[in-house]
């Protein structure tokens, strides 16, 4: 399966825009990074997977496999683990693209 039939298929039509903007977001910010159907949801990889996106009924969760590192200027990141973290995003209009891109960053920067 690519990840455009993912999206089709199982992201709900209202939040798959959602899911085209963070694609583009990581393309425009981690430009080599590849995607790949990880763990059954679209995945980023540089050397490992830095973050999935999770689509759910309520939004689509943005996880990045080591954000419980990161520094969280924006205090947008969420869970309990002691590796990933996640942002949850419901439309367009609610997304921090700034937050993001550093968010990505760190993810990049974390990677070795």
């Amino acid at each position: 399966m690519t990840i455009d039939e993912f999206v089709q298929t199982r992201v709900l039509p209202e939040f798959q825009p959602v899911v085209v903007m963070l694609r583009e977001l990581m393309r425009e910010t981690a430009p080599d990074v590849t995607e790949e159907i990880g763990y059954g949801i679209p995945a980023f990889r540089s050397k490992r997977i830095i973050a999935v996106i999770s689509p759910t009924k309520k939004g689509i969760t943005f996880a990045f496999s080591h954000g419980a590192a990161f520094e969280d200027t924006y205090g947008l990141l969420q869970g309990k683990g002691n590796e990933s973290k996640h942002v949850k995003i419901k439309n367009i209009a609610s997304i921090n693209r700034d937050a993001l891109r550093y968010y990505i960053r760190q993810a990049l920067e974390l990677d070795v």
